[in-house]
């Protein structure tokens, strides 16, 4: 199993309490043995969380994030789709077209859950891409437990769709922002399962 680029320090701490607890149980007193659970299972934890599964790359406008679509919003300028990540999701998050990044910009703020309206003042980082359909925005937000967003990215990278651009650790919510003339078809529904560089979550014309 591929762990998340920035998250191997989360998993050779419990990995190596739990070797150390193993060997305090066998050796020393089965007492340390409830050390030896509590650390097995923050490790299987974090081996599910932190995980960086390999990905076929869908068509048209990807998903950034694995989870469930959460608001859908369309006039005659921006299409805004949200995607919630719930704690069992694929964490890394990915470009949904190919493009240049304009800009990175980190917005300190507050940690509300990532499903709640007042998550609008969450911490977060706005990445602008320049693409062939016009600018486009991925809006990486954190949640209750969320404290960091890691980003693998730099202003100016040159960018395919599907490639990886961050990971949030510990959360929660993405959010992309189209053009709204380039879109044929929205592609999902509310409450729809997404998977990040897979789903199509938008055609373009």
């Amino acid at each position: 199993m591929r762990i998340a680029k920035g998250c191997i320090g989360w998993v050779i701490s419990p990995i190596f309490l739990t070797i150390l607890f193993l060997f305090l149980t066998i050796y020393i007193n089965t007492f340390f043995l409830i050390g030896f659970i509590l650390s097995f299972i923050i490790t299987i934890f974090f081996l599910i969380f932190f995980r960086d599964p390999d990905r076929q790359v869908g068509d048209g406008v990807v998903s950034p994030a694995d989870g469930i679509i959460r608001d859908i919003k369309i006039d005659n300028k921006i299409c805004f789709i949200s995607i919630f990540m719930n704690i069992n999701n694929v964490h890394v998050n990915r470009i949904p077209i190919n493009g240049t990044v304009l800009d990175i910009t980190h917005f300190p703020g507050k940690h509300f859950g990532a499903w709640t309206k007042e998550s609008d003042l969450n911490e977060r980082v706005v990445i602008d891409i320049n693409s062939d359909i016009g600018n486009i925005k991925v809006v990486q937000i954190a949640g209750i437990i969320a404290r960091r967003i890691y980003p693998y990215i730099k202003k100016g990278d040159n960018l395919k769709r599907g490639d990886k651009i961050g990971i949030i650790r510990l959360g929660s919510r993405v959010d992309v922002y189209i053009p709204a003339k380039v879109i044929k078809k929205v592609s999902v529904n509310l409450k729809s399962k997404v998977f990040a560089g897979v789903t199509t979550i938008a055609e373009i014309k």
